[in-house]
C-alpha cells in the first residue's frame, strides 16, 4: 500500500513540476512577432491646412496598402489614397462665365446649355496619392508583441484639381481642353507621418489599426493659364492635411508547421 502512494506522489509530483516549470525556468516557448505580409484597407478624415485650406475644406481620404513586417517589427510597403471633398473655396473660379444666380465658393454653378436650358454643374475636390511605406512596430506588451503603436512615413507623389462635373457635356465653356483652364490641376510630391495603435487577434478575425497622420505635399500648380483670373497657376505650394485614420488588417503571416496541422 505503502509503494502506490509512493508511486502516486511521485506522478503529482513530476505533472506539478511540468505544469509550473515556467515559474522556475522561464517560458519554454518564446513568444516572438510574426512577419510576413498585411493587406490593409485605409480611410482617413482630413482637416487641410496651409494652401491646401484656402482652396479646400474637409475632405476623405480612401485606398488599399500593403505592408510587409519582419520578425524584427520593422514594416516596408506601398499605398495609394483617393483625395474626395465637396468643398471648394476657390472664390474666382469661372466667376468670368457663370451666371448672376450661380453661387461661388464651393456651392452649385449655374450655366445656359445648348438647349437654352438652365442647369447646375457641381464642382468637388478630387486628387490621389501614391507612395513607399517604411517603419516599425512597437510592442506595448512582450505577451503580444504583434501589437502595439505602428510608426509609418510614406514618401511619394500627390496631385489633386478641382473636379467640374458636367453630366452632359453640353455647355460649350466647358468642354475639352476649355476645362484645364479653370481645374487648378496641381502635383508634387509628399511626406506623410502616421502614429496609431494596431491591433491583431489571436483568431485573425479583428485585426486593425487607428491613429492620427499628417501628410505635407511640396506641389506646384500645374497650368500655364486660367481663363478666369487671366493669368497662369504655376505658383509652388504647401499643401498639409491632418487626419485621423482606421485601417482594417488582412494578416498574411508565416506560421510553423505545427501551427498549421493543429490550427
Amino acid at each position: 500500500m505503502g509503494r502506490i502512494f509512493t508511486v502516486l506522489f511521485l506522478l503529482i509530483t513530476i505533472r506539478s513540476f511540468g505544469q509550473n516549470k515556467d515559474l522556475l525556468f522561464g517560458p519554454t516557448d518564446e513568444v516572438v512577432p510574426k512577419h510576413g505580409f498585411i493587406l490593409n484597407g485605409n480611410g482617413d478624415f482630413d482637416i487641410p491646412a496651409a494652401d491646401m485650406a484656402k482652396r479646400f475644406g474637409l475632405s476623405y481620404r480612401l485606398g488599399p496598402a500593403v505592408l510587409y513586417k519582419t520578425k524584427k517589427n520593422w514594416m516596408f510597403g506601398a499605398k495609394c489614397d483617393f483625395i474626395l471633398g465637396s468643398k471648394v473655396k476657390q472664390d474666382s473660379l469661372m466667376i468670368n462665365i457663370m451666371d448672376s444666380y450661380s453661387k461661388s465658393g464651393g456651392a452649385v454653378y449655374e450655366f445656359i446649355n445648348n438647349s437654352g436650358e438652365r442647369i447646375g454643374v457641381p464642382v468637388y475636390e478630387r486628387g490621389y496619392i501614391i507612395g513607399l511605406s517604411a517603419g516599425k512596430l512597437i510592442p506595448i506588451k512582450k505577451q503580444h508583441p504583434d501589437n502595439g503603436i505602428m510608426l509609418l512615413t510614406t514618401a511619394g507623389f500627390i496631385q489633386h484639381k478641382i473636379d467640374i462635373y458636367v453630366k452632359d457635356k453640353d455647355i460649350p465653356q466647358l468642354q475639352g481642353n476649355y476645362l484645364k483652364g479653370y481645374d487648378r490641376l496641381t502635383n508634387g510630391l509628399f511626406v506623410e507621418q502616421y502614429a496609431g495603435y494596431t491591433f491583431f487577434s489571436e483568431y485573425r478575425l479583428i485585426n486593425f489599426t487607428l491613429g492620427f497622420d499628417a501628410l505635407f505635399g511640396f506641389t506646384q500648380g500645374r497650368r500655364d493659364y486660367l481663363f478666369d483670373v487671366m493669368h497662369g497657376d504655376t505658383e509652388k505650394r504647401l499643401d498639409i492635411l491632418y487626419g485621423i485614420r482606421g485601417g482594417w488588417l488582412i494578416p498574411m503571416f508565416h506560421r510553423k508547421s505545427e501551427d498549421i496541422l493543429f490550427e
